[in-house]
This record gives structure tokens, sequence and C-alpha cells, in this order.
């Protein structure tokens, strides 16, 4: 194989661009400008420009040399009459392959191109294999499938719920087929009180796409069921090709109508099981998710008659043990009368009892303000104030008297202390005062005099008049 040849439907073609060093011929300059490779250098970098150039790439030859491992891969060779390459396919696909290949058969592979680096090999590593006899309805259905998964036909948000409650169940299939007698059959054991609606539609052959298309139409367009089954039986790929139109997808796709695909068996996939509400491996798949089981129903309604019956019983008991409970605490007219005239009798006992406590604390507050009134008249007032004011007269004298006493006291005390520091008392034990008489000063020790100054001495007794002639030393004996 080639790059940028044509290896068969749905390849790409790839363009490899070599770009080379200058030439030079000094040996010596290419090892300065270029360093040599290590082998698993050289590998990697092959590796990583094939790896991503090849990819996804669709190719058919002989099969041979095939060898399934313990570890559940398969390996083999793919060759045509000049070339062969080496081939591996994992566990993880090979899981989906639907038969068992054989040395010398004519096989159509989808593959992406490695480099095992262990030995330098150059691989395919395979995830999807199918004989070469319906390759192209494979790949057409593969290219249909990618194109309508793109535009968004598969995703989750934009498929319906099926109702809680189904009644009436449109079924569109061919009236002869067995997919429509293995629902009845279903539905008849399972469900009888179902309502079924048969759009009959070609299931097989040229016109089966267009009939299938207009049968959805017109359920559509009555809309008289809550879910609509598109079935039939199993078949080889060409006999269910019909379910794979595109048409055929979008018309489901657009259908108001929730919608279940339940075509072939469970290993048969079509364009119709992934557009679809929802996806049931058989028509009787079909037919049992649709239908409730009569039998458990039955069992369901007796086990929910038996718990409504022994709730009704116990809430029987319960009623008829709660007015027994009544009927006993109901008293009898004697009763009530016994109870009425008890009642009398001690309204009447209490009733005497507050009108004697309220005389006797009636007539304490009387006697109470009879004290309080002959407190207040004018005699007894007179009386309080003639003798609060002979006491306060009393009080008066004795404080006035006090007083005097504590004058007199002090008086004493102040006369002893000032005849104590008094100069008549210094003068009566023989010392005497002298002073200037022109300026009544005291003559002290600094006081200027001039001859012929007159002095006046105090005595005792008597006032000496002198006239100051000079000083004298001082005599200190």
């Amino acid at each position: 194989m080639r790059p940028g040849t044509n290896t068969g439907p749905g390849t790409r073609q790839t363009r490899i661009i070599v770009r080379h060093a200058p030439m030079n011929n000094n040996p010596a300059n290419q090892t300065d400008q270029q360093k040599p490779l290590s082998v698993s250098r050289l590998i990697g970098l092959l590796r990583g420009t094939i790896e991503p150039s090849f990819k996804s790439l669709w190719i058919t030859g002989e099969l041979t040399n095939f060898s399934a491992a313990t570890s559940g891969h398969w390996y083999f060779s793919l060759k045509d009459d000049s070339a062969q390459i080496r081939c591996a396919m994992f566990k993880g696909k090979n899981r989906f392959c639907r038969y068992r290949p054989k040395d010398g058969e004519q096989v159509m592979i989808r593959a992406n191109a490695s480099i095992y680096e262990a030995r330098g090999d150059l691989q395919l590593i395979v995830d999807w294999m199918e004989p070469a006899g319906v390759g192209a309805l494979q790949l057409a259905f593969l290219q249909l499938k990618e194109k309508l998964h793109k535009e968004g036909l598969f995703d989750a948000e934009r498929k319906k719920s099926l109702p809680d409650r189904i009644h009436t169940i449109g079924i569109v299939t061919s009236p002869a087929g067995a997919a429509i007698h293995d629902i009845i059959s279903v539905l008849k054991r399972r469900d009888p009180f179902k309502h079924v609606i048969i759009y009959p539609a070609n299931v097989q052959g040229k016109d089966a796409a267009t009939s299938l298309i207009q049968a959805i139409e017109i359920a559509s367009a009555r809309a008289e069921v809550d879910v609509l089954i598109i079935t039939r039986g199993g078949g080889s790929l060409e006999d269910l090709w019909c379910f794979n139109d595109e048409q055929l997808a979008r018309v489901i796709a657009a259908c108001p109508i929730p919608t279940i695909s339940a075509v072939g068996h469970e290993v048969d996939f079509t364009i119709c099981d992934w557009v679809a509400d929802l996806r049931l491996p058989t028509p009787s798949a079909a037919a049992e998710y649709v239908s409730n089981d009569v039998t458990i129903m039955r069992r369901q309604l007796d086990q929910l008659a038996q718990r409504l019956s022994d709730t009704i019983w116990h809430r029987l008991q319960s009623s008829m043990q709660q007015l027994d409970w009544l009927s006993a605490r109901l008293p009898t007219p004697q009763h009530l009368l016994k109870q009425t005239l008890f009642r009398l009798q001690d309204l009447e006992w209490r009733l005497d009892k507050s009108v004697r406590d309220r005389l006797v604390d009636t007539s304490g507050r009387v006697a109470n303000l009879r004290d309080r009134l002959s407190l207040m008249s004018p005699a007894t007032k007179i009386k309080q104030y003639e003798n609060l004011l002979a006491h306060l007269l009393h009080r008066t004298e004795t404080s006035i008297n006090a007083s005097i006493h504590s004058a007199n006291e002090r008086l004493a005390q102040l006369v002893g202390h000032l005849q104590g520091v008094s100069p008549l008392a210094t003068l009566a034990r023989g010392y005497s005062i002298t002073e200037v008489v022109d300026s009544n000063q005291l003559l002290r020790a600094d006081t200027p005099l001039s001859p012929d100054t007159v002095l006046r001495t105090r005595l005792d007794k008597r006032v000496v008049l002198s006239k100051y002639l000079r000083d004298e030393e001082a005599s200190h004996q």
C-alpha cells in the first residue's frame, strides 16, 4: 500500500511531503549539522508521521495466518496478489464481530495504520471486520449513521418519553408477518384489555421504505394511539435494509407519537433503532414493554383488596371500641341531676362563705375608718399640737441652757488663754514695756533714738516717763 493511493471505500487521500536538507558532500560538515538518530527515535518519528495520516481506512483483502490468542486478541495478515500487511484486532473490538473469521476469506476491515515499535513492523489496528460481500451495504449504513448522528437525530434530549398509561397501541408492520402474530399473542396473554391498531406496510422489498413512511404518516395524522411500534421479524442485512432508509429515519424522528423500534433480533441494528424514541430487541419484547401482565395485575389487585378489607375491618373494630368507650362515659339523667345538686350545694356554701368574709372585711374597714376619724377630730388635733408645743418648748429651753453653759465654759477657757498670753500678765511678773511717746512705737533694739526723746515705760501698776540720753554697752553679767 502506498501513501496517497485509494485503499477502499471511504479512504481519505493523504499527501506526505518530505522536505530534504540541502545537499552537502562533505561528510565532516554533515556530522556537524545533523546528529545521528537512534532506532527508537526513528521509529517514533515514523509512527508520529504515519498514525495521524492513515486513520479509519477501509481495506479489502484475503485474510491469512489468523490466530486467536488466549488474551482474546486476534492476530492475522491481510493480503492481495502483490502485497500483505500484519493486522491486530483487540478483544474490545472483536467482540462486536458477528462471525468467526477463517483463513482464505475475503473481508473488509476498518483500521488505523500503526508501527509496532518492538519489531519496527508496519501493522493495522482493526476496529471493524465483516465479509467483503456485504461491505457496500455496511459502509452505506455506517455513513448514514454518522451523518444522522452529526445532525443530532440520535440525541437523547430529542427523544420523547413513553406515557405512563398506554391504552391504545399502534403497530406499523406487515399484517402477514410473524412479528404481528408475536405481538398479538403476547398482548392476549399479558394484557387483553389493550386496544391495538395496525397500520399495514411492506417490511421487505424495493417499495418497503415508502410503504413504511406512508403508514407512519397516517398514524401521525390520525393521532389515535399512545405509542407506535415499528417492527418486523429477523432477517439478513438485505432483508432489513428498508429500515436503514434516510427518509424513513427522518419521518420517525418527526413523528409526534412516541415510537418504539423492534426490528429483527437482538444482534440486528438498523437506523430506525437509533432514531426511534426507544429500541427493543424483538417484537415480543416490545409487546411486553407496552403491556401489563394480567396475572401480576390480578395478584396486585388481590393484595390491594385484602389490604383494603383489613383496613376496613381494623377501622370498624376501632370505631366500635370508641363507641363502647363513649357509651360508658355518657352519664344517666339521675347522675346528671345528682351532679347538678352537688354543684348547687357547693355554690351555696361558697356564696355564704363569700358573704361572711365580705361582712368581716367590711366591719374591719369601718372600725379602721372610725379610728382614723377620731384621730382627725379638732379637739384631738389641738391636744396633739399642745403636747407637741410643750415638748418643743422643753426641748428649746434645754437646748438654750445647754448652749449658754457651753458658751460660758468656752468663754472661761478663752479668758484663761487670753490671760496667759496678755502683756499685762507679763507686767505682773515684774517686766515692763517701753514705747516712744511721739510715735507710740514700742522700743526695740533696733529703734533709732535721738537725744531727749521722751519714752513711756509701763509697769504693772504705774507708768514712768523718761528721756533718752545715750546708749550704753550692754552688760552680759
